[in-house]
Order: structure tokens, then sequence, then C-alpha cells
């Protein structure tokens, strides 16, 4: 049996280039290789509600803006299964018999969770459903049976979990379920992208993102408020190129045939450091260059979005496919689970020999 990978994205907007460089790109990059069996990416609408209950519209709005946005970085359906997760109902009834298995402390104590419970400032006035957001999470890596789970370093408290709940499982109730393992970024230019503000993470929230789909007009907008280097005043100055945003994101984007093509007096990356530390160098010629750059990365990704924005319904029909084959798998799942804890009293005449012989004495 060949892996099974699973990884997905929480609908509560449009995608951004932090998402692409620490976990699309890669995703595409797995996709290419063929080395599964299969393959599938969840739009998790139901985990998004659990502090977005109040907003439901904002998650059904976003849902297909995701879904463009993997077809546009070429995500292709004919290889992965993209499927939403509130339309596979066994993944909420596994997450019932999941709960039975973990503790509340241990909840609680989850890294991922008490980081994000402070930053959305739930103090005492936790919602139950977010609290359980790793049980949910250890229901959708089990319903696939999936061994293999790209995720950032932050998201490694709760592959941890699911494991937890996976070994609990199996010594009670028999091997049923399946170990999972994390699949981190290789280096860190793979990992968390900063805001274009300079803050240590973007994020559609504090509104320092670039998105995928942006327009050449909006990019060129946000590149050029980038955060630099604050004493960088004048061209003659020497600047860092530390903490400045403009070279970080040209680390993550541009190749030597960039320089080629749209800054031809510099070979590739270090050089172009090199004059910017020494002095003589602008903040405006780098940031133009940046934002070609962006552009010439980002144009083939329009191109796709551009077709599928124009051929909608054909989206509509390879996320009902992907969840109609997750529901498949899933469903199959919950029937060993269900067989192995003794709670399926219809799927045979098994229960009913049961009862009639315990009657008939």
């Amino acid at each position: 049996m060949g892996k099974i990978i699973l990884t997905g994205d929480r609908p509560t907007g449009k995608l951004h280039i932090g998402h692409y460089i620490g976990s699309l790109k890669n995703r595409v990059k797995l996709q290419n290789e063929g080395d599964y069996e299969q393959f599938f990416i969840e739009v998790a609408d139901a985990q998004a509600l659990t502090d977005n209950f109040d907003n439901p519209q904002k998650i059904r709005d976003n849902v297909i803006e995701v879904v463009l946005d993997y077809l546009s970085v070429g995500i292709d359906p004919q290889k992965v299964n993209i499927f939403i997760q509130s339309e596979v109902p066994a993944l909420t009834e596994l997450t019932f018999y999941y709960m039975n298995l973990v503790s509340l402390s241990r909840l609680m104590r989850n890294p991922t969770v008490k980081s994000e419970i402070e930053t959305r400032g739930f103090d005492n006035n936790i919602p139950s459903g977010f609290l359980n957001y790793p049980i949910s999470q250890a229901a959708d890596i089990t319903a696939f049976k999936a061994d293999c789970v790209p995720v950032g370093e932050d998201q490694l408290p709760m592959i941890e979990q699911t494991n937890e709940i996976v070994h609990k499982f199996n010594a009670i109730y028999g091997d049923i379920l399946v170990i999972a393992k994390a699949l981190i970024p290789n280096n860190d230019n793979e990992g968390r992208v900063p805001g274009i503000d300079g803050k240590a993470k973007m994020s559609k929230s504090l509104n320092n993102c670039i998105y995928l789909s942006d327009s050449p007009e909006e990019i060129k907008k946000k590149v050029m408020m980038m955060y630099t280097d604050p004493n960088h005043i004048k061209v003659e100055d020497p600047g860092k190129v530390e903490g400045n945003m403009v070279f970080t994101y040209l680390d993550l984007f541009v190749t030597n045939e960039h320089f080629a093509k749209y800054l031809p007096e510099y070979h590739n990356i270090d050089e172009l450091k090199a004059h910017y530390q020494k002095g003589g160098l602008g903040d405006v010629k780098i940031k133009r260059f940046l934002n070609d750059v962006l552009n010439d990365a980002l144009s083939e990704f329009r191109t796709r979005r551009s077709y599928y924005e124009n051929n909608i319904e054909e989206v509509y029909r390879i996320i009902a496919e992907g969840t109609k084959q997750a529901n498949i798998v899933a469903n199959e799942t919950l029937k060993e689970v269900k067989e192995a804890i003794g709670i399926d009293y219809f799927s045979d005449d098994k229960f009913l020999k049961e009862i009639k012989g315990k009657f008939s004495e």
C-alpha cells in the first residue's frame, strides 16, 4: 500500500504567498512526484466555523476562493481529491467517538491550541468546538488513513495529539487506525513568510498579505509600501538586508533569469545585496525589481485562475467529485471504527443473533 497524503486549509479568506511558500508549492511538488496512492486536500469549513460561527457567510464565500487558489497554483484534480469537510459526515461522527479518548486537560495543554486561544483572546470563554479542534483534525487524518501529513512546525502538536488518539484507540479496540507522519518544510525558506510590514506572520487579520489572486496593480501598491531598513534614508547610506522585507521576498522568489530580464546590471541576489549593504542603491529601485519578480512569478497562476473563473461549473464539479470520493473512503473507515467499538448494530445479523440468544435462554 502506497502512502496516503492529507492536507488542507480553513476557508477564512483568499490564500496568500505565505501559503504558497509554506505549503501549496510543496503540495504541487508531491502531486507531480506521484509517490503516493491517494492524495486528499480538505477545505476545512467546519473547523473554520469554530471561531467564525457568528459569520458563516464568510466561510461560504471563501470556499470557492480557496479552491480557485488551489487550481491556480497547479493542483491537478486528476491527481488530487479536493473535498469540503462539512460534506463528509463521517468526519463529525469520528470526532464524537474520539472525544472519549482525550481529556480536557490534555486539550488545554496542546501548544497550538494554547497559542490560538491567546491570539483570539478567548480567555475563559473558549467555544467547546474550538477546543476540540485537534480531535477534529485527528478525525480528518485517520478517516483517510493518512500516513503523510504536510504541516508547518507550529502544527506538530496536532500530529502528536492525533497519534496519541490512534495509539489509545488501537490499544482498546484493535489495530484499525494508522499512525501519521508529519512532513515539514525542508528549509527555512519554506517556513512562515513574514508580512509586508515586517511582522513575523503574514496574516489576513493583520492586513499585511500579498494574495495569490492580487492584480498587478495591487501587488505594486503593496510592494511600494513594504518595510525595508528604516535607517536607509539616503541612496548612498549603507543598508541592512536582514529583516528587510524586499530582500526577504527576493530570496523566496528571485532567480538569476529575473536579473537577466529585469535588472541586467547584476548577475544574482548576492551582488544586489552587496551593493545595498555598501550603499548607493535606493529602496525604490529594489522595490521595482521585486514588483517585476512577483508579477512574473504569479503570472501563470493568474492565467489558470482566469480559466477556472470563466468555467466555474467545472470547479463545482471538481469539488463535488472530490467530496464524493472522500465520502467513500471516510465511510469505510467509519464502518471499521464502529465495528471495532461494537456499535455496528445493523450492518449484519450479528447483533440480532446476540439478542435472540440472550433472550431465548
